[in-house]
């Protein structure tokens, strides 16, 4: 039996814990990185006990005294987890104990329960790595506004099935993958008020007799007020699942984005050149130039979705109220909110490095008969039925796949001959500037529209001074 294992539980066993128990329901391993948090809602916690007539004024002013003193141990690592300890609550306490005595620092577990303290850890954790996640979105946006910014005017084949479909701005491009990362700062934006309440209070699951005021800790945590139900508040994780699906569409934005980036730097596209402080090379092949940034942020996409379906699965058949597979929460967001710490400063300094071919990106804007849309459009603007101008514009874009040439090069008495209505004025249309410039509806591509984008998105993120 592990006799020296730190338990707070084992009062009414008359030996430890099996070795191998022990070993499986110890979490301090990956929990302890919730010590200055726990230390929060301790001092949160000693206030209520004071206002409800269980702690004097100097006992609470020891007690926070202590606290503050065992926080900066924790946080310059002369106290520390051992592995007899079960969790961070437990070694928390120990730690607690041995600065402050074992009568005074005995008396701060009063009408508190690890399901309550866990429940309200994991919120004001995840809140604080919400927050430094967003501002590395925001930054990433303001990286793109600003290459958008550099490359006004600059034409680039649009594409649909991954083929060559209408020519649209470079700008208008880049911004299309700012705008999801908008939307994910206002889902964690959202996300904040469904987060920002505090289970401390509902105890082990049905609240607490001794008249603590859950709206007092609430305040001293910076949290908006209590839980509704003691229960749900001890039993849900849905707000740690929100957060995780959260991250992971961030994830997926930034593979999605990847997967242009790798393909637009082959030597057949060509479309971009990798900055050397963002690429890596090959260890047998000296020419090699890698984007490894882009390939790994698609990879720990797949391993973001991984943690969130893990943690959905464990939550999906769990009864009330507490049961101990939440235990299961934690490791899940914590490698989520790991990997995004450190993916999206790279992928930030990757994207604003990067260089753009512009002559390549101009000179295919045009290319697979990107402009036949004109066409019909421009048939529709002389009353001819969409039906008709569809197939008239079908039939010249054969005519050119016969022949070999591009929209623009058919000869006048040819077009003629595909149909009446395929009159000369038609050349109008037939060029990249026309094109774009003629998409000046709401959301489109002409650069007016664009410079609508780029003032929006500065709001979101302003330009920074050099």
């Amino acid at each position: 039996m592990s006799e020296n294992a730190n338990s707070l539980w084992g009062s009414r066993f008359d030996g430890g814990p099996a070795d191998s128990l022990a070993a499986l329901s110890r979490s301090v391993h990956f929990d302890w990185r919730l010590a200055k948090y726990d230390i929060a809602g301790t001092r949160a916690h000693i206030r209520a006990l004071h206002v409800a007539g269980y702690l004097t004024v100097a006992e609470v002013e020891k007690l926070d005294r202590d606290l503050l003193e065992l926080l900066r141990r924790v946080e310059d690592g002369s106290f520390q987890a051992k592995v007899t300890d079960e969790d961070v609550h437990s070694a928390l306490e120990r730690g607690l104990i041995e600065i402050t005595g074992v009568e005074l620092g005995g008396k701060v577990r009063a009408g508190r329960s690890r399901n309550d303290q866990i429940a309200t850890l994991i919120r004001t954790y995840l809140l604080d790595q919400a927050n430094a996640i967003a501002q590395l979105v925001i930054q990433l946006i303001e990286v793109l506004v600003n290459r958008a910014e550099e490359h006004l005017g600059v034409a680039m084949p649009g594409r649909t099935h991954f083929q060559h479909a209408q020519p649209v701005l470079l700008s208008h491009h880049l911004l299309a993958h700012a705008w999801p990362l908008v939307r994910d700062l206002e889902r964690l934006n959202d996300w904040t008020k469904r987060a920002s309440l505090s289970p401390y209070g509902a105890g082990a699951l049905a609240g607490n007799t001794l008249g603590l005021d859950p709206s007092l800790v609430a305040r001293e945590l910076g949290l908006a007020g209590p839980t509704q139900n003691s229960i749900d508040a001890t039993a849900s994780r849905d707000v740690v699942a929100e957060f995780a699906f959260i991250a992971s569409l961030i994830g997926i934005n930034l593979s999605r984005f990847s997967e242009e980036i790798i393909i637009w730097a082959s030597a057949e596209f060509d479309y971009i050149k990798l900055s050397d402080s963002y690429s890596t090379g090959s260890s047998i092949m000296p020419q090699k130039k890698n984007p490894d940034i882009a390939e790994l942020a698609r990879g720990k996409s797949g391993r973001l979705i991984g943690d969130l379906t893990g943690l959905l699965v464990t939550l999906k058949g769990l009864p009330l109220a507490y049961n101990r597979d939440l235990q299961e929460d934690k490791e899940p967001v914590f490698d989520m909110v790991d990997t995004l710490l450190v993916l999206l400063p790279a992928f930030n300094g990757m994207v604003a490095t990067m260089q753009f071919n512009k002559n390549r990106l101009e000179a295919l804007a045009p290319a697979g008969f990107s402009l036949a849309t004109d066409i019909a459009e421009w048939l529709v603007k002389k009353k001819i039925p969409f039906r008709d101008a569809h197939e008239i514009t079908g039939k010249m874009v054969a005519f050119c796949e016969q022949h070999g040439l591009e929209l623009h090069e058919v000869a006048d008495a040819d077009m003629a001959a595909i149909s009446q209505h395929l009159t000369p004025d038609v050349r109008d249309v037939l060029t990249v500037g026309g094109s774009i410039k003629a998409r000046a509806g709401a959301g489109g591509t002409a650069l007016p529209r664009v410079l609508e984008q780029i003032a929006a998105l500065r709001k979101i993120a302003p330009k920074r001074e050099a």
